[in-house]
């Protein structure tokens, strides 16, 4: 009968031992699966390491705390709301150096407290009593390192004293060094697309201001015409007797003025202010036809005619507008700027778009400038690379990096007997 009973303890442990893999790689799976569905937000994924670890463990709660200068700030806590609540409310948000989550940190090895209340000596300060005020008994403290450097810390907790177990211990120390290689790979990306967004606007702005005199002359246009419709209108009523109908239709023509003007400016604001990428349906067509409205007085001194043909009927893609108008507008200017100084014969900018196949959207942007040259265009994407005497060669390098981020093509190529072709896919929504 022992043997029997001992035979299958034996023959359990592998099945034991397969289940805790198991629901060790679904934690991963899940924190893999939110940083896919939310690159841009670190909160979900935070959330989901925590959900994760609790479940692991069978712990009533969990906190994340990452490493900072001034100490480790809580940033995350999962469990039952009420507990949440109590742990926002009696914690600290910041824990400073030399706290007892600063100090568990530093030791860098997973640190298992089967009772906060049997705490002694330095471990016994303000924030383990906290702990035991919150009504916590049994802890367990990971730290997250990466290359040995501290990046953040996990605290599993539970509300009665009740120990991990070994299995546990080890399973949480696993889960919580694939969840940090997750978590500094998301965090590393995203400071990398916020460097990215900075030098898109900075572009934006850098092009608005290679366009001020144009656009101060596109205002200027709208504004001149309200104040000359406002004289006129002041005539008409001053009439013995006041001519009504006039002054109406030239009050009229005012607001329709004015109304330009702010159009103008709104479009101006729209591509200098700075705010995170905001993916949205648009259409794509709308988008270009803002783009070539702002760039018109560019185009007039310049004698440059523009041609489009937008093909109607388009689907809606997925896309941050703002960056998809500073790559028109980009290419725009390039491509005006170039035939400016080009006096070989007709000036003209074609813009276009079609559906392709597989549902994608082309854009077409064609100059009849100088053109490229093969070494121009093998290096035409290239970070600091530039034609211009006065450019700074980031423009295509950020241009494709936008198109790119939105998972598209962007490309150009020579066009014979001269001009240039760029041109860019979007996935059609």
């Amino acid at each position: 009968m022992n043997e029997s009973t001992h035979g299958e303890g034996t023959a359990s442990e592998p099945q034991d031992r397969v289940t805790e893999l198991i629901e060790q790689q679904t934690a991963i799976s899940e924190v893999l699966r939110a940083i896919a569905s939310s690159p841009h937000d670190l909160q979900p994924i935070f959330d989901v390491i925590l959900d994760s670890a609790t479940l692991l463990c069978r712990a009533d709660i969990g906190t994340l705390r990452l490493f900072e200068e001034s100490g480790l700030r809580l940033v995350a806590v999962r469990g039952d709301p009420l507990v949440v609540s109590q742990v926002w409310s009696s914690l600290p948000v910041l824990a400073e150096k030399g706290s007892l989550p600063s100090r568990l940190a530093t030791s860098r090895v997973p640190v298992h407290i089967p009772d906060f209340r049997a705490l002694e000596g330095d471990l016994r300060d303000d924030y383990s009593s906290k702990l035991v005020n919150a009504g916590f008994r049994t802890g367990l403290v990971v730290p997250l390192l990466k290359d040995n450097e501290i990046v953040g810390i996990i605290t599993l907790s539970r509300k009665q004293v009740q120990p991990f177990t070994d299995k546990q211990i080890s399973l949480f120390r696993d889960f919580a060094a694939e969840a940090t290689i997750a978590l500094e790979s998301t965090r590393r990306e995203r400071q990398y697309r916020e460097m990215q967004s900075e030098l898109a606007h900075a572009n934006r702005v850098l092009t608005m201001g290679q366009l001020s005199a144009s656009i101060a002359h596109e205002l200027k246009q709208p504004l001149s015409a309200a104040m000359i419709g406002g004289d006129a209108g002041l005539r008409w009523l001053t009439r013995h007797p006041p001519d009504i109908e006039r002054a109406k239709q030239t009050v009229e023509q005012m607001v329709e003025d004015v109304n330009r003007a702010s159009v103008i400016i709104g479009r101006i604001h729209s591509l200098l202010k700075k705010e995170p990428p905001r993916m949205e349906k648009l259409d794509i067509n709308g988008a270009i036809l803002e783009v070539i409205s702002l760039i018109h007085s560019e185009v007039v001194k310049n004698s440059v005619t523009v041609h489009t043909e937008l093909a109607e009927s388009l689907p809606s893609i997925l896309g941050d507008r703002v960056q998809l108008q500073q790559v028109i507008l980009n290419i725009s200017i390039n491509a005006i700027q170039a035939m400016g100084d080009f006096t070989g014969g007709n000036r003209e900018l074609h813009v276009s778009t079609e559906l392709t196949e597989p549902e994608s959207v082309r854009v077409a942007v064609q100059d009849t400038g100088p053109g490229l040259s093969a070494e121009n265009l093998e290096q035409l994407f290239r970070p600091f690379y530039t034609t211009k005497p006065n450019g700074m060669g980031m423009g295509l390098s950020i241009c494709r990096s936008i198109i790119e981020d939105h998972g598209g093509r962007l490309w150009a190529t020579r066009c014979e007997p001269r001009g240039a072709l760029f041109q860019f896919t979007i996935a059609a929504d």
